[in-house]
C-alpha cells in the first residue's frame, strides 16, 4: 500500500476551502493540520505531506489563500514580490477561522485514528500557534512562525505539547525577539530548538533558504517529538 493523496473540499462560513488531503499506506492514523508558507501549499509543502503520511498520519493542507486573487511560482524571479504582496491581503482573522474549520473536518473524518495535532511553517507557524490557542489540538509543531512576535499575548491559551524551531542567522526574526518568543512559550510541555547558522525559511529547499544540516536536523526532532507526543499504533 502506498499514501494516496486528492483534493477535499472544506466548509467555510463563505463557502468551501479547497485542501490537500494524503492518507496513510494503513488507510487510517493520527491527524495532522499542515499549514502553508507565505507561498501557498507549494510543491514543498505538498511533499512534506506526504512524508508526514508515509509515517502513518492523514495530513490536511488547506488553501488559506483561497479568498485572494494570484498564486506563487517560485521557479519565477519575482515569487519574493508576489508572495509578499499576497501576504499583505491576508485577513488574519479569517486565516485562523479557516485553519479552525479545516482543523474541525481533519478531526471528523473517518480516517481518524487518535488524536489531531497542527504543524506549520513559516507564516502557518504563527497560524498554528493561533490555532493551538483558540481551539482543541493534541500537538503544535512550528517552523520559525513568522507572526509568532505579534501573538505572545495568547501564549498561556496554548496548552498542547509544542515543538519551536528557530534559525540563529533568522534575518527575519532576529535573535533577541527569538529568546523573547521562548521565554514566552517556556513550560514542562515545550521543546524549543535554535539550529545554528541557519535563516528564516531553513526548511525550504529553495536555495535562497535552504540550510541542510539544520533541515535535517529538526525534521528528525520533528518526528521524534511526533512519535512521542502524537503515536501511530
Amino acid at each position: 500500500m502506498t499514501v494516496t493523496t486528492s483534493l477535499v473540499a472544506v466548509p467555510t462560513r463563505d463557502g468551501d476551502m479547497p485542501a490537500h488531503l494524503w492518507l496513510p499506506p494503513s488507510g487510517s492514523g493520527p491527524g495532522l493540520l499542515l499549514l502553508q508558507e507565505i507561498f501557498g501549499v507549494s510543491d514543498y509543502i505538498r511533499s512534506r505531506g506526504a512524508e508526514l503520511a508515509e509515517l502513518g498520519y492523514v495530513v490536511l493542507a488547506p488553501e488559506i489563500y483561497w479568498r485572494l486573487d494570484g498564486s506563487v511560482d517560485e521557479s519565477r524571479a519575482d515569487f519574493m514580490d508576489r508572495a509578499l504582496g499576497l501576504l499583505q491581503q491576508v485577513d488574519w482573522d479569517l486565516a485562523v477561522s479557516d485553519a479552525v474549520a479545516a482543523l474541525d473536518a481533519l478531526r471528523g473524518r473517518p480516517e481518524i485514528s487518535g488524536g489531531v495535532g497542527v504543524l506549520g511553517f513559516c507564516f502557518g507557524g504563527g497560524l498554528a500557534f493561533n490555532v493551538a490557542a483558540v481551539a482543541d489540538v493534541d500537538v503544535l509543531v512550528a517552523y520559525y512562525g513568522s507572526a509568532l512576535p505579534q501573538l505572545l499575548h495568547l501564549a498561556d491559551r496554548v496548552t498542547a505539547p509544542s515543538l519551536h524551531h528557530f534559525g540563529t542567522a533568522d534575518t527575519y526574526i532576529p535573535l533577541e525577539k527569538i529568546e523573547e518568543i521562548r521565554s514566552a512559550v517556556e513550560g514542562p510541555e515545550v521543546e524549543f530548538y535554535l539550529h545554528e547558522g541557519a535563516g528564516h525559511a531553513f526548511d525550504n529547499p529553495h536555495p535562497m533558504f535552504l540550510h541542510e544540516p539544520a533541515r535535517l536536523d529538526a525534521w528528525r526532532r520533528t518526528t521524534e517529538f511526533l512519535d512521542r507526543r502524537l503515536p501511530v499504533e
